[in-house]
């Protein structure tokens, strides 16, 4: 019994505001406590699947949508974690299934007998769930594998959210026949959230360009906006950061093709260049975070470069800095921290590749440098340093670009009549 409450659910919830109070005091107090009004039903009943329980792009924009749609949705995740806890804070109905081996399964790797014994009792037991639904809305890769199977016994429609570039820079030659047979055999339609993402996926399956639809993600600006009024010099002792450097922040994960290695390396060219790194290593990549403190080492820079870890609040940490880099060295399916580092009102470097360039026009409301080119992202750093004019001009019109293309009213209204639209064809195909 002892052990039943160490590892409850609301036991991890519990320690998790902890946690999030000891990293941003008075985070918790600022949301409070209460769950926002249940919104009216509206749509479809929708089973929604996501393989995470942890708050990357795909769950934050995930819960975005779950704001709006919870009221017709149940959410099952594959992976306890702060996602599930967010889920709890907004009220959303969601559960917990174990994946088991399949947790251990990564986009380069292979599939072990176990990993195939999970997954067809995970297929299971969503067909079981899905008979109560209208259709099964799927967030991520994997979720979309056990959607496929199951939608086919449970003979329900399949909505997959793509929000990856499914091609051998992401994913293993296995995991690309996966994700090509899966998506044919049993997914319905497509919501891909770039052309990046669209073409890639056309490309590897032969799906057709009415069965694939691009919507771009949305962001809200509330959370930027409440700060306006903030300094960042308060800002900045919050998180513990020098009050006068020049601060150039990376927002992601830490993980080998996000390329925060070049940014220390350009910082390395840059003697008065402070680097503030927000994100952990989720998925297995601790050793890329050991070597990322080995670069600071090497380069005698532990006085300049920050590690804030997982930071849930990711509007205060922008405003605290003066440039939010993105520095991915292979093509991003979409960019979420470059719309967010326009809504913080930063102006924003980025690699030129994948969905990348379907948000920013070089020199209009960002600045773009090749992937992997450390000397071009240390320069284009050392141009926005240098001119002041440059960084207004980019922050005003990459806001405008942010709250123009990727509000996330037309966001969520986009995937609820998707999935309206889905459910309703299946439904006139049994007639």
């Amino acid at each position: 019994r002892a052990n039943a409450e160490r590892f409850s659910a609301e036991t991890f919830r519990r320690r998790f505001l902890d946690y999030v109070e000891a990293a941003l005091p008075g985070a918790t107090a600022q949301r409070g406590t209460a769950v926002a009004p249940m919104p009216p039903a509206r749509g479809p009943a929708t089973l929604v699947l996501d393989q995470s329980g942890v708050l990357g792009g795909a769950e934050l924009s995930l819960l975005e949508i779950m704001k709006h749609m919870r009221a017709n949705a149940d959410v099952v995740l594959f992976d306890d974690g702060p996602f599930r806890a967010a889920l709890d804070e907004i009220g959303a109905r969601v559960d917990v299934l174990d994946q088991g081996a399949l947790a251990g399964v990564r986009k380069q790797g292979g599939v072990s007998a176990g990993a195939l014994k999970q997954l067809f009792s995970l297929v299971r037991d969503v067909a079981r769930r899905a008979r109560r639904a209208e259709v099964i809305y799927a967030n991520t890769q994997r979720a979309m594998v056990v959607a496929a199977l199951a939608g086919r016994l449970a003979r329900k429609p399949v909505v997959w959210h793509l929000r990856d570039i499914v091609s051998g820079d992401h994913f293993g030659s296995k995991q690309l026949m996966a994700i090509k047979y899966c998506a044919r055999f049993g997914v319905t339609r497509v919501i891909a959230n770039s052309d990046a993402s669209a073409q890639a996926f056309r490309a590897l399956t032969g799906f057709t360009p009415q069965h694939v639809d691009v919507v771009f993600n949305g962001i809200s600006a509330e959370p930027f906006d409440a700060l306006d009024t903030a300094s960042q010099a308060a800002l900045r002792a919050r998180f513990g950061l020098p009050e006068h450097a020049w601060l150039v922040g990376s927002f992601s994960r830490l993980a080998h093709w996000k390329g925060q290695h070049l940014l220390l390396e350009a910082a390395a060219r840059h003697p008065d260049m402070h680097v503030v790194l927000v994100g952990a290593p989720l998925f297995g990549e601790d050793e890329y975070a050991a070597q990322l403190h080995e670069i600071v080492a090497r380069h005698g820079m532990n006085d300049r470069v920050h590690f804030l870890g997982f930071q849930r609040d990711v509007a205060a940490c922008m405003k605290a800095v003066d440039v939010v880099a993105h520095t991915s060295i292979t093509p991003e399916p979409f960019g979420r921290v470059i719309v967010e580092g326009m809504l913080a009102r930063r102006p924003v470097v980025a690699a030129r590749a994948g969905g990348v360039v379907e948000i920013i026009e070089d020199g209009e409301n960002g600045l773009l440098c090749e992937p992997g080119n450390a000397a071009a992202l240390a320069d284009a750093l050392a141009t926005l340093q240098r001119d002041a004019a440059l960084r207004e001009r980019l922050v005003a019109s990459g806001r405008a670009t942010a709250v123009r293309r990727f509000g996330t009213e037309t966001y969520v209204e986009r995937v609820e009549k998707i999935l309206a639209d889905t459910a309703k064809a299946a439904k006139a195909k049994k007639r």
